[in-house]
């Protein structure tokens, strides 16, 4: 047993996730607040410091904590670098502080404190070898009046005084500090925590019909998505696809001549995860594409689809990379009770494993080198945890601007490891989420659980894998009511186009996927329609740029509708510069009205005045002056998004 002579105790210091296994998660200017029990023995002054650095750093600040009463001390730090912090906490008893406690209140109690002058000399001598050369000579004089008897006045007077306490806390001697073990943070550029997501298949980016999509087409679409305010476009698997057990239209298994295959079915005798799609043009047109999308601020995002099809070069190359069955054919891949017969899943048991990490981590490499910094990964679920944070890890130090976005349906633990793994963002429920009960309580676990501090998730009204059953044959109203849901709830959204603002919701009977489905075949779309859907996902996502309260998911609170079809919420960004409050209509076939409380933090900006309250979509303002305000909102327009002015 160690023998620990430090008298202060420290102890459930927040934020931490599983006792310090974890990073928690930060944005480059956002602040970490910090929590701890700090307590000692007796009744003696305690002191506790919040100290940080960036791992780049020699060494460590420091900011004192504040004493929140019950033992409680509170400090905060921004971070102002990508990469990791490191943060802890140090606390000690404060024998000067607790002198200067000690004779004051001996003072207010009329005793003689001579003896306790003395006795305070030895953090005058402390003081005087540690503290500016301006303060030097002040407590040089303090020594004197301390030390002689003709002197006393003066110097009870200076022992209690501001100027000596604020030199106590300034140059603290630290006696038998105990220090907390260090706590870790990531840090990542501001598009982790904002950013709005559009999805199209390139193969489909033709503007006529019965032709094979180009980057070039890709490229054309940009100034459209633009227009619409997307600053992240996101392209299925490029790759070659298989062409054993190519699947057809509507997930068939016998694929016909021409049928185009699934994008994730990846490898063919054109190449694998390192190669282009033939069709889908060169690197140079894709480079092209990338700084295309750049010069108009948007970032292209890739697909990490670690799986192969079963004539993928890797099958012959790296055979011990794969599993084969006991009659020696090669198990596809399966998640009852969906069959993927065109692909075949790699073998992380294996005895290379070593071998196949460094191909993957090469794989994404290669892509980040051409210019890629944001990944969008295929069922990561399905590989082991410890590999992602490996592969994660490795990535960052090369280029910590690198953003994952975890493509993981699944268990919520399942979910939650490969955030706390090291995932920057993360598909969510919400998908699912449409009562508003059921909203309420999502939201508050990933914004008042320990989730709020790793899992930053990622809103999508639908993806090419999922219809949800409430979009099949919905109409216009839903498909607003979803997207207002996900752009203001959510720092973070995304949908897959042009499907979702065109409404094409056709369905497999009694199956959450889209009939004729384009994972599985070619589509033509009019890239040029315009309709009202198309319009208000322009307004929001403008409205998402011009807000900080809309660019990020934590800073909420439910309001009070005295209507269930009325789901109201106020957001504010960290400075409390900026205020929304959003009301939103969830019938998306009749109004619906209601009176809505004001949280106390609004009310208390009335100051005997009323607010306005400006609709950013209609541009109409609204004065409101009492705590309970009458709201109808009709589905031609199924919400309110308020500035509060």
């Amino acid at each position: 047993m160690v023998l620990r002579q430090q008298r202060v105790v420290i102890e459930n210091i927040s934020p931490q996730i599983q006792c310090g296994a974890f990073f928690i998660k930060r944005v480059i200017g956002e602040k970490v607040t910090v929590y701890a029990d700090v307590l000692g023995d007796g009744h003696d002054v305690i002191q506790a410091e919040l100290q940080f650095k960036h791992v780049g750093d020699k060494s460590f600040k420091e900011v004192r904590m504040v004493d929140l009463m019950n033992d409680v001390y509170k400090a905060d730090f921004n971070v102002q670098k990508k990469g990791e912090y490191v943060y802890r906490i140090r606390a000690w008893v404060d024998h000067a502080l607790n002198w200067q406690h000690g004779i004051e209140a001996k003072l207010k109690d009329h005793q003689h404190v001579k003896s306790e002058l003395l006795d305070g000399l030895q953090y005058l001598d402390y003081l005087k070898n540690n503290v500016s050369a301006k303060d030097k000579p002040y407590v040089t004089d303090l020594r004197q009046l301390f030390a002689e008897e003709d002197t006393y006045q003066k110097a009870i007077e200076e022992a209690i005084s501001d100027r000596l306490h604020q030199l106590f806390i300034n140059y603290p001697s630290r006696s038998l500090a105990n220090t907390s073990k260090e706590l870790g943070v990531i840090v990542d550029r501001k598009k982790a925590n904002f950013s709005t997501w559009y999805e199209f298949f390139p193969r489909s980016a033709a503007n006529k019909e019965g032709i094979h999509g180009t980057f070039k087409d890709c490229e054309n679409l940009l100034p459209r998505i633009s227009k619409m305010g997307f600053d992240v476009v996101y392209l299925p698997p490029i790759h070659p696809i298989g062409e054993v057990n190519r699947k057809g239209k509507n997930n068939t298994t016998n694929a016909e001549e021409g049928d185009s295959g699934v994008p994730w079915a990846i490898g063919s005798k054109l190449g694998g995860h390192r190669s282009i799609h033939p069709e889908l043009g060169t690197e140079k047109e894709l480079k092209s594409f990338i700084e295309k999308a750049n010069s108009m601020d948007i970032e292209i995002a890739l697909d990490l689809a670690f799986q192969a099809a079963p004539d993928h070069p890797y099958i012959s190359e790296h055979p011990e990379w794969f599993r084969k069955r006991p009659d020696g054919t090669m198990q596809y891949a399966e998640n009852p009770p969906k069959k993927y017969q065109d692909i075949v899943n790699f073998y992380f048991e294996t005895e290379a494993f070593k071998s196949l990490w460094e191909e993957l981590l090469a794989v994404t490499m290669q892509w980040v080198e051409l210019g890629i910094n944001i990944f969008r990964v295929d069922n990561p679920h399905t590989k082991p945890h410890y590999f992602w944070n490996w592969l994660i890890t490795e990535v960052k130090k090369k280029n910590p601007d690198v953003l994952f976005l975890a493509e993981a349906f699944s268990r919520p633990k399942v979910m939650q490891q490969l955030a706390k793994q090291g995932f920057t963002q993360s598909y969510s429920y919400f998908t699912w989420r449409v009562h508003k009960h059921e909203i309420i309580e999502y939201m508050t676990e990933l914004t008042q659980s320990d989730m709020k501090e790793y899992y930053r998730p990622n809103f999508w009204p639908n993806t090419p894998d999922i219809n949800p059953y409430h979009l099949q044959g919905a109409n216009e109203a839903m498909h607003i009511s979803r997207y207002v849901l996900a752009a203001t709830l959510c720092g973070n959204l995304g949908i897959y186009g042009p499907v979702f603002e065109y409404m094409v919701s056709d369905a497999m009977p009694g199956r959450e996927e889209y009939l004729h489905s384009e994972k599985y075949e070619i589509k033509y779309w009019d890239w040029t329609l315009e309709n009202k859907l198309t319009h208000i996902i322009t307004r929001l996502n403008f409205a998402r740029k011009s807000h900080p309260a809309l660019q990020q998911t934590n800073n909420i609170q439910f309001c009070e509708v005295q209507n269930p079809q009325l789901i109201a919420f106020y957001k504010w960004d960290d400075e409390k510069t900026d205020q929304v409050l959003v009301v939103i209509n969830l019938d998306s076939n009749y109004s619906q009205r209601g009176m809505l409380q004001l949280p106390e933090d609004v009310l208390g900006q009335f100051k005997g005045k009323g607010l306005t309250m400006h609709d950013l979509i209609t541009d109409n303002s609204y004065i409101w002056a009492d705590e309970w305000n009458f709201v109808e909102v009709h589905p031609a327009l199924p919400f309110h998004l308020f500035h509060i002015k």
